[in-house]
């Protein structure tokens, strides 16, 4: 995203430093989030593996990997270190591995609605205020802190449920499918994570994604503005 803001041209300095404010927000508190709900829901569900491996943490050091966070600032889809995970140890491997996988994209589902909810309360009062022009400026770039990590977090939920290896939708997908295509996709996995890569610099997703960003933004949009409309 960060490249298709300086290709763009008209975007201002400050507008540029928010987006990286925000990215860097989100690779630091959110990425280590999403995967510690992975963590947490594979603990619960039987599997101490990320426990045992340190990774049940928030402390964005056990999380962050480099290029994930790189690809994140510059074209708005990363990833964080992934949580190990061993399905032996659930009762229902599928469901476990399905139901863990999930954990993540609802995590920043949530960071998102939590940013939605800032935002709009941010313009209910700006709405109800009087404000000078000296710090109309200030509350503008704060609201756009908030929207870019509202977006941020729309785009890694969307990105994360492709049902495609080794992204969280393939697993929440083998949930519903027999064992032997299950064996088939994770046999192939490599072959998919590098033609997925090749697919995201090429920008060969991004219709598609930003179609489904924006559908999910709107309705998120609208349900974190229910709470302050009815309050006035």
């Amino acid at each position: 995203m960060l490249i298709s803001m300086l290709r763009s041209g008209s975007v201002d300095i400050w507008s540029v430093i928010i987006y990286i404010l925000s990215t860097l927000i989100v690779v630091f508190l959110v990425l280590p989030f999403h995967e510690w709900a992975h963590g947490f829901v594979a603990y619960k569900l039987g599997d101490r593996t990320a426990k045992i491996n340190g990774r049940l943490t928030l402390n964005p050091l056990a999380h962050v990997d480099p290029l994930g966070a790189a690809l994140l600032l510059l074209i708005g889809f990363g990833w964080a270190k992934p949580v190990p995970v061993d399905s032996r140890a659930f009762k229902n491997p599928k469901v476990g591995m399905a139901l863990t996988a999930l954990a993540g994209p609802v995590a920043n589902l949530i960071a998102a609605i939590a940013s939605g909810l800032v935002m709009n309360g941010i313009i209910t009062i700006l709405i109800h205020s009087n404000i000078t022009y000296s710090t109309a400026s200030l509350w503008y770039y704060l609201l756009m802190f908030f929207q870019y990590l509202m977006i941020i977090n729309i785009g890694l939920a969307v990105f994360n449920f492709i049902p495609v290896p080794p992204l969280d939708g393939s697993k929440i997908l083998m949930a519903f499918l027999p064992d032997r295509a299950c064996m088939w996709l994770y046999a192939h996995e490599q072959i998919f994570s590098i033609a997925l890569f090749v697919l995201i610099m090429a920008g060969g997703l991004s219709s598609f994604l930003g179609a489904a960003q924006t559908v999910l933004y709107r309705g998120i949009d609208y349900i974190t503005e229910l709470p302050f409309s009815w309050s006035w």
